[in-house]
């Protein structure tokens, strides 16, 4: 298998991007962030993204230069219309600025409305966890309705994940978790190579449950997380979501923005303003070694901690190269071949 050197990834996407008209910085960090996701193993959104992406930037739908408008900034509280700036450029910049106000004021919280797709939102949480803060993302789309509420059949709601981010005295916890069992990206995917969930978790327009991707293509869709046994979690999760970002950011589903836009609330906070950064690693230390030491279900698979298998992908893709899911470097570098850009060769795997 082609294994391709991060570096020369970054170096080439973010070439590509700057060819189909993104400013050089965002081009850098819509390249940084989705290779990031690919060396994590997110490979749905990863490089997975760019042809999308670039189709996007064809269309005028992402915006390629300029900055957010500041809508307030009251220190620890800031909001932000991203003017459908590329999400991967907003997202680490704003929890950039939002790691730099915690340090002042020992938490502060980014709102982002009206930002282009972001992407997987564990790619940003060790921006702050590198640097002993605690960080939450939250993300959601006013545009799409592909999860039904719970006890409906009619799309109101995107997966809207959730990521946090949690400093230990070794590797940060990253937790990404979402409102639905399944996404679209995945669907997708499952459609495009003819398979099969192993569950039911998608709905017919019908309100019937199916492991059939395909559903969501009959005017189906996602069924929240918990399913149509407990999907009042996912629902609530779905609830709370879109609040924090499209409520707090004043721009939503209300406004009934068209084309891909994503609505970002970004929190992050200092133990050191708290009960301090011993006591705060003391307590995530001993939740790790607790969780690790859990008697495991199987004795071949021991308890692991959400993050540790991503992090592990991404030394390997360090040391070795990204490897990528069948079709996603074909496309990309077709999509690059028509902007003039080269690929880089792979290493031998």
């Amino acid at each position: 298998m082609d294994h391709f050197p991060i570096p020369a990834l970054v170096g080439f996407a973010t070439d590509v991007f700057s060819a189909a008209g993104l400013a050089r910085e965002k081009a850098a960090a819509v390249a940084t962030y989705l290779v990031e996701a690919d060396a994590m193993g997110h490979t749905t959104h990863g490089l997975a993204l760019a042809p999308w992406y670039l189709q996007g930037i064809a269309d005028g739908v992402v915006t390629c230069d300029g900055e957010p408008e500041v809508v307030s900034d009251k220190g620890p509280a800031i909001c932000w219309r991203g003017k459908r700036l590329p999400g991967a450029w907003l997202t680490s910049q704003g929890v950039k600025l939002a790691v730099d106000r915690a340090r002042q004021f020992g938490t502060a919280t980014l709102v982002i409305g009206d930002s282009h797709h972001i992407g997987a939102l564990a790619a940003y949480l060790q921006i702050a966890t590198d640097q002993g803060m605690m960080v939450s993302i939250a993300s959601s789309s006013p545009s799409g309705a592909q999860v039904a509420p719970f006890g409906g059949r009619t799309g109101v709601f995107t997966p809207d994940p959730v990521a946090y981010g949690i400093p230990t005295p070794g590797d940060p916890i990253l937790i990404d978790i979402s409102a639905s069992i399944t996404t679209v990206n995945m669907a997708q995917r499952m459609i495009r190579e003819g398979r099969r969930y192993a569950e039911k978790w998608v709905m017919e327009a019908d309100g019937t449950p199916t492991d059939d991707p395909e559903a969501v293509t009959r005017g189906g869709t996602l069924l929240p997380t918990g399913g149509l046994d407990h999907g009042q979690k996912g629902y609530g999760m779905a609830l709370s979501v879109e609040a924090i970002t499209q409520g707090l950011a004043g721009y939503g589903r209300a406004d009934a923005p068209k084309g891909t836009n994503a609505a970002v609330t970004i929190s992050v906070y200092d133990p050191e303003a708290f009960g301090g950064s011993d006591a705060f690693l003391k307590q995530t230390s001993w939740l790790v070694d607790a969780c690790k030491a859990s008697t495991p279900l199987d004795p071949n698979a021991p308890v692991r901690l959400p993050g540790q298998a991503a992090l592990a992908r991404k030394r390997k893709a360090e040391a070795e190269g990204v490897v990528f899911h069948p079709g996603i470097w074909p496309a990309l570098v077709s999509a690059a071949e028509k902007l003039g850009v080269a690929a880089p060769e792979p290493r031998n795997g």
